[in-house]
């Protein structure tokens, strides 16, 4: 991969010192393992960013079928689950 590009960040030399220590520690340098924790952080919000619209989405269809008269209530959903209970817990004894 070709690296062209400079990225300057001001820390603690506390900081500093730690994780260069670290990084030392696993024979890596603290710009490789900088660059992992840029990809993985940019991952982890690429992920959410399409959980988020997914989720959206699902809403969205939820909320079209409800209003059509498709969806079922919460009490009807709730006896349905209690007669399975039922059902799980008689065929158990």
């Amino acid at each position: 991969m070709h690296k062209d590009a400079v990225f300057t960040i001001k820390l603690e030399p506390d900081l500093r010192d730690a994780f260069k220590a670290a990084a030392e520690a696993e024979h890596r340098s603290a710009s490789q393992i900088a660059r992992e924790l840029m990809r993985d952080y940019v991952q982890r919000k690429q992920a959410a960013k399409e959980y988020d619209a997914y989720l959206e989405q699902k809403v969205k269809a939820a909320r079209v079928e409800a209003r059509s008269g498709l969806g079922r209530s919460h009490a009807d959903v709730e006896a349905d689950f209690a007669k399975r209970r039922q059902a799980v817990l008689d065929s158990a004894v």
